[in-house]
């Protein structure tokens, strides 16, 4: 009796270490896309793309946008690791890649120097595809790091993890263009402009410490 009793407390630790292992897992994936989508920053630049437009196209558009973004996430998060395998290159050269990437894009944030798509862009292309839905919101930023995340997936309950990890982001990302009048009224431009640049401190710290762990990885392998 005693037994079975230690059995079942063994596996309630181990059940509860593993929903905690994947609430963590959910939790990193969903911050670091956040941070690098950055859903209130992109509300300005949704605004100013579909301006003069009604609230009825408007709403397509956002509804659009988060598809196409989520699409593109989502193709990667599949077929990357294949790309990968055909190309030759290995994690850790791919986590040293992200992180000088994920770099380039927190410099944009702080920096407020991130490319604006010109009005010729705009005339050739559905708004909501280019350059909303890509490379504005599933830009090579989010790519490299979903690929990255996928990497770490260990088991069926850490691809549920990531599934919806990518899931919430969307949603943040369709609540903010789908609200981004209100939204935009309610952080004003300096609010928006404060919360852009927190987001590209917050990714700096991430894309280091990529680099960091590729360094690593690369010196255990030599």
């Amino acid at each position: 009796m005693q037994r079975r009793i230690s059995r079942l407390q063994f596996f309630r630790r181990v059940g509860i270490t593993e929903s905690l292992d994947q609430v963590k897992f959910f939790l990193d994936v969903f911050v670091t896309l956040f941070v690098i989508i950055d859903p209130a920053g992109t509300v300005p630049v949704f605004l100013a793309l579909t301006r003069g437009r009604s609230d009825r196209d408007r709403k397509q558009l956002a509804w659009q946008a988060t598809i196409v973004a989520f699409g593109v996430i989502v193709i990667f998060a599949l077929f990357g690791r294949t790309i990968l395998d055909y190309l030759g290159v290995g994690l850790a050269a791919l986590e040293g890649a992200g992180g000088l990437l994920l770099l380039l894009v927190a410099l944009q944030l702080l920096t407020g120097k991130a490319t604006e798509p010109t009005a010729a862009e705009l005339e050739r292309a559905n708004v909501a595809f280019v350059p909303l839905g890509t490379p504005l919101l599933a830009g090579p930023g989010a790519i490299v790091a979903t690929m990255l995340f996928v990497q770490r997936i260990h088991g069926v309950l850490d691809g549920f993890a990531l599934a919806a990890a990518v899931i919430a982001a969307a949603a943040a990302v369709w609540l903010a263009l789908r609200f981004a009048p209100v939204v935009h009224r309610v952080l004003t431009d300096s609010g928006v402009e404060l919360v852009t640049r927190v987001a590209g401190l917050l990714l700096a710290a991430i894309a280091v410490q990529l680099v960091a762990n590729s360094a690593i990885a690369f010196t255990h392998s030599a």
